[in-house]
């Protein structure tokens, strides 16, 4: 699942609009929780391996969470659904075929989760039920069959003791009531629902009817009855009755339609080949349907809202290349029968890797000219992706997740490796480091987890982005062919299964003829990683460089690691390279040098998952930004630069640096520049006005503007006022702000030339403007604007809307706390929620408002919100 991510931090991001939930947390709380926790001691982490996996043991981490036990196998599932909108509740039936696993069983254990059971039956084991009328399947009733029930669990009474020699089916037939599922008192997912209803009444203006599902991890047993449960596969068959004005998707192919009464439709979708409960889906509602073919015939299709249809092409379209792509490195074929993706509204989470059926929110819709600020290549390459890790081969158990997520989301990383080139791939690389590490400042884990509290937890920045990084090495320490041999080892060997770690060890084992259990036990199976501090020493009477390489962690709390790694020692001019391997506390490593060397770069290949403190002069920096051929070494020495402009040989690599090839190193060299007064400006100043116009990036174009703004100087106005035209909204955003800052004389009519414009980012700008102004009569203005914004771009309009009303009277600001009150307890994004709630923090002076703020932090049910809440709830 593609997971859970407004301080705008455009400027700071890749191309990629990437719509992670994960990743906009991190861009938005990600350095506030680091300064709010770097200075606490954490508590020291333990490897799994330090308790014993026995069942029913219980740890300060939580209970040991094995395997679930498999007393029978569900084989086959028929779903007949139709939905109830006024009651948003899912009348259904469901047959199933099973058998008992090993040993003799007399009853079905079954997840089935505020249900109302209104009959079960014991099946006749003849005949094809995928394809049989409901009349037909009436008469294969053989009996009724007793059942206890206690709104979470079924055991159905089969009667008598069947072996695993017998198959049966069994039909129960149900009312499916997802807004009343009952929470047991040690439920992972407290929110779940399974399936969502969404507009159901109809009466929220603007946003469109559906209904959608999500089962990761236990809420399709929230729709129908299941074994919840990883390690279980099965076949379906799924009827969807709806209004025949609306489309539906499902896993599979739609192999049937048929017309029913009152304006009714059902469809019928097969799903031939075996997958995880968790990973069935239905979506309901008004799509626009755009198609791709591949080469083999496999079908592809893309459903977005009807306003978007002419743009599906531009959002999905690099999908058949993707297909293409990761079938070749992967070594497998993708591995089902169609691929759909589908943007809904209100989705719980960024995405959902349904076999066959991709579930994407809203975010992804963007029209095309939104495309040239970045596309969701990153988050479509991701859930693609997980079609091989997690759908075909899935991971056994949740603790075992980075099985499925470490995969998906290293698979962003090669495809922008192929797609956009190494340094695009890396500054990705380098955003998930710190991801990773911010989270590490409170949360220190093994990624693979025998004993967790909570399931929901291992979707954390371990199971994605260190697991990324993690696979990184891996494959940097075995080398292409290896990796990729390896991965189509491990994917045939468990095809349509599941696995765990060792059985991806196993293979790369089988492939290299290596032991690697000590790379495996040291990354998957202990928490932490290594902390390098490097002292650099230079013996002339010997021609050696010294390097002495501490390891600083905790190692009773991890481990010391073992760091295979190159080292590149530049010596007037020449580079030479070194293989080394850290492996002890305290280390010494020595290379030949027959002067001072140049430059020497630990970890030349910039592969390494951890923090190391090298110190470097800065004429080694600008040696280092010169010479390196690795993104991420440049970009270290840029970082190292700023605020060197005093030095004219750091200003004149920096000078140099705004015509990188790289987009990201141009920006982050005009960035040095923002204020800067000193020696050569007026020449600087042209080449920043220059990068304006004509850079071939957005984001380079943007920060160009944001620095020359920051001169104090009217030089540059006739560059704002022609980026209004740019291609990019990103551009014509930033360009708005910077025009309006300077109250020209036509500041009111190019604002209200573009206050209705399509794109959120720049209505924004512009209501930063009237923010300024704070106009009595632009309250229902800003209001409306909010209203249709999405969720991401929302957050970011509230804190304007949050600037307009603290310039406001208070009669204006006594309009707005319902409206606030309504978006902090009722938006489904839960980001957006927060943003009401620190915009309703700027009213504490009206009485009343600080006791409501104190009421909606306390019936907040989201543990992500109420962990906010907790550390910055007064904001």
């Amino acid at each position: 699942m593609t997971y859970f991510l407004a301080i705008n931090l455009k400027a700071d991001m890749t191309g990629d609009n990437k719509t992670f939930l994960n990743r906009l947390i991190f861009a938005i709380f990600g350095i506030l929780l680091t300064l709010s926790f770097s200075s606490q001691a954490a508590t020291r982490p333990a490897a799994d391996t330090l308790f014993r996996r026995n069942p029913g043991t219980v740890t300060p981490k939580g209970p040991y969470r094995p395997e679930k036990p498999k007393k029978s196998d569900i084989l086959y599932t028929r779903l007949d659904v139709q939905f109830d909108w006024v009651k948003q509740q899912v009348p259904a039936s469901a047959i199933l075929q099973f058998k008992p696993h090993f040993y003799p069983q007399n009853t079905l254990e079954l997840d089935a989760k505020g249900f109302d059971i209104k009959a079960i039956s014991l099946m006749d084991t003849s005949g094809n039920y995928g394809s049989l009328s409901t009349e037909a399947i009436a008469g294969k009733i053989k009996k009724k069959l007793e059942y206890t029930y206690d709104k979470r669990k079924l055991t159905i009474k089969l009667g008598q003791e069947y072996s695993r020699k017998d198959t049966l089916f069994v039909k129960i037939d149900y009312v499916a009531r997802p807004n009343d599922v009952p929470r047991g008192k040690d439920d992972d997912s407290a929110s779940d629902k399974g399936l969502y209803f969404i507009n159901a009444d109809g009466m929220d203006e603007g946003k469109p009817r559906q209904i959608w599902t999500q089962g990761e991890t236990e809420g399709s047993s929230c729709w129908f009855p299941t074994i919840d449960a990883p390690n279980q596969k099965f076949t379906q068959d799924i009827y969807i009755t709806v209004d025949s004005t609306y489309k539906t998707l499902s896993n599979g192919l739609l192999v049937g339609q048929e017309e029913g009464k009152k304006g009714t439709r059902t469809d019928h979708w097969k799903q031939s080949l075996p997958h995880a409960p968790y990973l069935v889906m239905l979506a309901v509602g008004d799509f626009a349907v755009a198609k791709d073919m591949m080469p083999n015939g496999l079908e592809l299709s893309y459903y977005v809202e009807p306003k978007y249809g002419a743009d599906a092409h531009a959002i999905f379209g690099r999908t058949p290349e993707m297909i293409g792509f990761f079938t070749n490195i992967f070594g497998v074929e993708f591995p089902w029968e169609k691929y759909a993706q589908v943007a809904v509204r209100d989705f719980v989470a960024g995405a959902m890797e349904n076999t066959t059926a991709t579930v994407h929110e809203e975010a992804v819709q963007n029209d095309t000219r939104s495309l040239v600020d970045g596309n969701s290549d990153a988050v479509i390459a991701h859930e693609l992706a997980h079609q091989w890790f997690g759908d075909y081969v899935t991971c056994e158990e949740w603790g075992q997740l980075p099985l499925n997520e470490s995969f998906a989301n290293y698979s962003e990383y090669l495809w922008s490796e192929y797609n956009d080139g190494r340094f695009e791939a890396d500054w990705g690389n380098l955003q998930e480091m710190k991801e990773y590490l911010a989270e590490s400042e409170t949360k220190q884990v093994p990624m693979i987890r025998y004993f967790y509290k909570d399931r929901e937890n291992m979707f954390d920045s371990h199971s994605y982005a260190k697991g990324g990084r993690i696979l990184h090495m891996l494959r940097s320490i075995v080398g292409d062919d290896a990796f990729f041999a390896a991965l189509q080892q491990y994917l045939k060997s468990h095809a349509f299964g599941t696995a765990e770690i060792d059985d991806l060890r196993v293979a790369f084992e089988k492939v290299t003829g290596q032991d690697l259990n000590w790379f495996f036990d040291q990354w998957f199976h202990r928490p932490g990683h290594p902390l390098l501090k490097i002292q650099q020493e230079y013996v002339a009477a010997t021609g050696k460089v010294l390097l002495k390489v501490k390891q600083t962690q905790d190692t009773l709390a991890t481990t010391v690691y073992r760091l295979p790694l190159k080292v590149d020692v530049w010596v007037s001019g020449k580079k030479n390279q070194y293989d080394v391997v850290v492996d002890k506390v305290n280390q010494t490593l020595e290379f030949p040098a027959a002067k001072k060397p140049d430059l020497v770069v630990f970890d030349s290949d910039a592969q390494l998952l951890g923090v190391v403190e090298h110190e470097k002069s800065r004429p080694e920096m600008e040696f280092q930004y010169l010479h390196s051929d690795r993104f991420l070494h440049k970009y270290e020495a840029l970082a190292s630069l700023e605020g060197a402009l005093a030095d004219s040989t750091a200003k004149n690599i920096l000078v140099k640096a705004m015509d990188d090839p790289f987009w990201k190193l141009r920006q982050m060299a005009i960035s040095n520049f923002a204020e800067y007064a000193g020696t050569g400006f007026a020449d600087i100043e042209k080449v920043i006005q220059n990068r304006a116009k004509v850079d071939p990036h957005p984001l380079v174009r943007s920060e160009a503007i944001i620095t020359l703004a920051s001169f104090g100087d009217n030089n540059s106005d006739p560059i704002y006022r022609e980026a209004l035209s740019d291609s990019s909204y990103q551009v014509v955003s930033v360009a708005i702000e910077k025009y309006l800052m300077g109250q020209p004389t036509d500041a009111n009519e190019i604002a209200a030339q573009f206050e209705n414009s399509p794109n959120d980012a720049i209505v924004t700008s512009v209501a930063n403007y009237y923010a300024g102004l704070a106009q009595p009569e632009r309250f229902d203005w800003f209001l409306s604007k909010m209203k249709a914004m999405k969720p991401t771009e929302k957050y970011n309009f509230l804190q304007v809307f949050g600037k307009y009303l603290i310039k406001s009277k208070q009669d204006i600001q006594r309009r707005s706390i319902p409206i606030l009150e309504g978006l902090a307890r009722e938006n489904p994004s839960y980001f957006v929620r927060f943003g009401a709630f620190q915009a309703l923090g700027l009213l504490t002076d009206i009485q009343g408002v600080t006791a409501l703020r104190k009421d909606i932090r306390a019936k907040e049910t989201e543990p992500k919100l109420k962990e906010m809440y907790s550390q910055f709830g007064d904001l």
